[in-house]
């Protein structure tokens, strides 16, 4: 079964989109792929910006990002576009970082003024990066995440549409692992 990891670009420790993005692992989970995730914000900051791509901490992340078949980027939207902190961990990634990898972009905001956010800003970004297949993605509301004393939730109606979205990444994914077993047979 593929490897999946999610790479988290939010600097909150209490975010919507860490929310948003363990939804999709566990629906991910469930279907029986191995899943983790990476939060960008628990790598070492100074060796993050100085791209110090040899220390130990962002060599391992890196390798984490090499060795995964399924990539699922999430950020929230600040001032139209992804975060800085996600975009400053993709500058560190070989110019074809994610060849060969089928990519789930996922995007939270207050506003849906900031929808195209996946396709203007981060697409660009992931087809640069060499990813095989960028899949639709999704975005879903701030307003959509359910904070209470009990465990975060998504409203019913956010949750089946990204269930969706999963669905179809995880279709992607079976698709690529069947074509690269086609070409080696």
């Amino acid at each position: 079964m593929p490897k999946l990891l999610a790479l988290t670009g939010s600097p909150s420790v209490h975010s919507r989109t860490d929310v948003v993005a363990d939804h999709v692992l566990r629906r991910l989970n469930h279907a029986g792929y191995e899943t983790a995730q990476l939060a960008v914000r628990e790598l070492p900051a100074a060796d993050l910006l100085a791209a110090r791509r040899g220390e130990p901490e962002i060599r391992r992340a890196l390798e984490a990002v090499a060795e995964a078949d399924g990539i699922v980027i999430a950020t929230p939207v600040y001032k139209a576009s992804y975060t800085g902190l996600l975009k400053a961990f993709l500058d560190l990634l070989p110019q074809d970082g994610l060849a060969g990898k089928t990519v789930f972009p996922l995007a939270t905001g207050g506003s849906l003024a900031h929808v195209l956010t996946i396709d203007y800003a981060l697409r660009p970004v992931l087809a640069a990066l060499g990813a095989r297949h960028v899949t639709a993605g999704r975005f879903v509301l701030d307003s959509s995440v359910e904070r209470g004393s009990g465990p975060d939730r998504l409203r019913p109606e956010a949750e089946l549409d990204l269930y969706q979205a999963v669905d179809e990444f995880a279709e992607a994914l079976r698709a690529a692992q069947a074509a690269a077993l086609a070409t080696t047979h």
